[in-house]
Order: C-alpha cells, then sequence, then structure tokens
C-alpha cells in the first residue's frame, strides 16, 4: 500500500497534488510520503511483536537525512555501510547504540569513528577485518561488539547483481568455516562477539530461501553455543521484495516473513535484529518526470523525459521495471500507446522501458515513476553534467524541499582549475 492515489483525475501525494509540487520545483523530483514510510516500518515492528527485537532501517535504500529522523523518531535502528552513512544517521539524532555497521569494506577510520561516536555492533565479513577492528580498538582502549556474518550458500532466487548469500558471493564467511573463525574472533583482545548476522540478497518475492537460510543460522548458533559462544543477537538482515508492477504476483507481507523469524529463530531466546530498506521505502517514493517530447521513430514511438539514467539507474542497470503512469489520469476509455520511454542523455542505455503500453501523453505532461523510493536518488549521479534532482517529503497536506537541486554554479564551484593551467 502506499499514499499516492488519484483524486478528481489528478495524482496526489498524501493530500498534496503532485502538479503542485511540480509546480514549485520544477521536474524531474523525486517526491516521499511520510505516511507510507512509517506505516511500513510499523509493519516490521509489529511483525516481530513479543520478541527482543530491533528493526534497523537499511539506509542505502534512501538515506537523506529527513526519512533517517523520520524512521529513528520512531525508534528504528540504523543499518548503514559507510562513514558517510554513519555520519548521517548520527546527524539525524540516532543514538550510536541503534546503530548497526555492515559492509565488506570498514576502513580503520571509519572503524574509529563508529567507536568514538558509538555502535551497537559492528556486523564483521573476513578474518582481515576482525583482526583490523581488534587492533584499532585496542588501540582505543575499547572492545568492539561484533557478530560475525555467515554466507549460509541459500540461492535468494533474484537478480543476481543483488544476490548475496551463494558461496560465489563477495558477502561474509563460509558458514563450513564459521566455527574456526568464530574461534579466532573470541580470542581477540579487541572483539567482544555478540551473535551472528546473515543476509542473503534483495528484493526476495519468495519466503522459502529466508526460511532455508535461518534454519541453518539455528543449527549453527546451538553448535557454536556448544563450543562456548555466548550467541545472544541474531542479525538476520533484510531483503523482503516489494511489487514493481501492479500485474505482478504480490511478494509476502511482514507479518509472514515474521513468522518464519518465529519458526526458524524464535527458539533460541536471542535478540533479533533486521533490516529492512526498499520495502520501508520503495513504495513510499516516486520519480516525477516531465514529456520532453514524443518522437517517431521507425516501427515505433519514442517517449523522452526530462529525467534520465542518472537520476533513476535501476532500468539501465537491472533491467528493473516501473509503473509509469500519467499525473493526469486519462478518461475512462481513452485510447492508449505504446512507447520506449527514454531520457536525454547520450547513452542508449537511457531507456526506462521497451515498447511499454500506457496512457498516450503529450509533451508538456508529467509522468509519475512508481515505487521510485529505494535505491533512485540513493544511487543517483551527476552524468552528463546534469543536476541531481531535488528530493521532497509530504506530509498530509505540507510538503517541503529535503533536498534542494543544485544550480550549475554550484556545481561548477565544486571544480578547481590548477594555477598552472
Amino acid at each position: 500500500m502506499d499514499h499516492f492515489l488519484y483524486r478528481d483525475g489528478e495524482l496526489f501525494a498524501e493530500d498534496v497534488a503532485v502538479a503542485e509540487i511540480a509546480a514549485t520545483v520544477g521536474t524531474p523530483f523525486y517526491c516521499y510520503s511520510a505516511a507510507t514510510l512509517t506505516r511500513h516500518y510499523r509493519l516490521f515492528d509489529e511483525a516481530l511483536a513479543g520478541m527482543d527485537h530491533l528493526v534497523c532501517y537499511a539506509m542505502k535504500a534512501a538515506s537523506n537525512l529527513a526519512i533517517v529522523k523520520l524512521l529513528g523518531d520512531m525508534g528504528a535502528g540504523m543499518d548503514v555501510v559507510s562513514g558517510g552513512e554513519y555520519a548521517r544517521a548520527k546527524a539525524a539524532g540516532v543514538p550510536g547504540e541503534r546503530i548497526v555497521f555492515s559492509g565488506v569494506g570498514k576502513t580503520r577510520a571509519e572503524m574509529r569513528m563508529a567507536l568514538e561516536g558509538g555502535i551497537r555492533q559492528f556486523n564483521v565479513e573476513s578474518e582481515p577485518e576482525m583482526r583490523a577492528l581488534s587492533e584499532v580498538a585496542c588501540a582505543m582502549g575499547a572492545r568492539a561488539p561484533v557478530t560475525v556474518r555467515v554466507n549460509p550458500d541459500v540461492d535468494a532466487r533474484t537478480h543476481a547483481k543483488i544476490a548475496t548469500g551463494k558461496s560465489e558471493n563477495k558477502f561474509g564467511i563460509p558458514i563450513s568455516r564459521a566455527r574456526a573463525v568464530f574461534a579466532e574472533a573470541a580470542a581477540l583482545e579487541g572483539l567482544e562477539v555478540v551473535g551472528i548476522d546473515v543476509h542473503i540478497g534483495s528484493q526476495l518475492t519468495d519466503l522459502e530461501p529466508f526460511r532455508q537460510a535461518y534454519a541453518k543460522v539455528a543449527e549453527l548458533t546451538e553448535t557454536l553455543r556448544a563450543d562456548g559462544h555466548d550467541i545472544r543477537r541474531l542479525d538476520l538482515g533484510g531483503g523482503l521484495g516489494i511489487p514493481y508492477t501492479t500485474s505482478n504476483e504480490v511478494p509476502p507481507l511482514p507479518g509472514d516473513y515474521g513468522a518464519v523469524i518465529r519458526e526458524t529463530v524464535g527458539h533460541l531466546g536471542c535478540e533479533i535484529e533486521i533490516e529492512p530498506g526498499r520495502l520501508v521505502a520503495g513504495n513510499a517514493g516516486i520519480l516525477v518526470a516531465g514529456v520532453i517530447y514524443v518522437k517517431s521513430g521507425e516501427g515505433r514511438d519514442f517517449l523522452i523525459l526530462d529525467a534520465a539514467m542518472n537520476d533513476l539507474i535501476r532500468p539501465a542497470m537491472y533491467d528493473a521495471h516501473h509503473d509509469i503512469v500519467p499525473v493526469r489520469e486519462p478518461a475512462p476509455g481513452a485510447e492508449g500507446a505504446r512507447y520506449d520511454v527514454v531520457g536525454p542523455v547520450c547513452e542508449t542505455g537511457d531507456t526506462f522501458a521497451r515498447a511499454r503500453d500506457m496512457a498516450a501523453v503529450a509533451p508538456g505532461d508529467l509522468v509519475a515513476f512508481r515505487g521510485a523510493g529505494a535505491y533512485g536518488a540513493v544511487m543517483a549521479s551527476e552524468y552528463n553534467s546534469r543536476p541531481l534532482v531535488p528530493e521532497i517529503l509530504v506530509q498530509g497536506d505540507q510538503f517541503a524541499v529535503i533536498r534542494a537541486r543544485p544550480t550549475l554554479d554550484e556545481m561548477l564551484n565544486r571544480d578547481s582549475i590548477p594555477c598552472w593551467l
């Protein structure tokens, strides 16, 4: 469910007309619904009701400070994967004890930053990382709380570029070597081993891979406890998918996901952490673009928008589908059209959809990409010297610019020409 609905023929974000926002900030822009963000967070929190748990929002999905503060003020933890995301979480008021630091390539500088600012745990992913973190912690006179990420070799049945739990992926340590790695971690003076971490991929639309992975984690927990480790926390990752098109089968609900967690690891008495990102933010955001031209080609028509692959790269990178709808609802029975939907960037890959059947639109009209709240603005770039698009947050009948579009002068002034040129 989201809060982008038609009223009297116009698309609204909660109680604000999308066209009104476009008239104020120009296109393209991202627009987020606070009501959708908070509703989706609550669904995960309620799914684990009665269990000792923390829902850590995966900031890589959408990391604007306003979004992080909105969720953090509700009690959400944050899953960060860089020093920059850690700094964002802290700037938004999230305390260190609710921040989990993931990622395969943490630097010593990032480790020091988190230890100085406070951290719930590091999800460590290799023996070299464990040793480096222990050295950093010892030098600071501290002990770093850690979970060790295991790779369960489970096929997440998702796109190859967002699968993380197979043996050939770069993430975690092989589960077959877990006992030896945990033994080394426990022997390192600067570490305090608190639990196990696992994450098998993103955009999962089937619960069975979760069930398989979590069953392996439960078995490993029992084994490690028998070895003398105090396994008291299980970080189960995220990855639950969203429907990117209204015609697709609906993915499992957070409540169903919570039931799998209870079934597989609920008997262990561990604190549970989950790290949802896409399902919290995905359907909470849209990308709004303007139509520049409708161009007739050889056997096809091109819908040329002012948004491009640098603004929303998922279709170019993953062949991802986003429903594209007109901001002004077509009249009942109105004739549709078939377009290749493209942007103005000088790349053939700057294509959002091919042979897409959709409502007919004309130059000057507005369209919205649904399900664009996750991995949209955070993956944007200034390729072709195109300014980053603004981000807008709507709450009820009010909206605010939460990241402004930079001017061309602001873009140019970030560069410098050496005095010898």
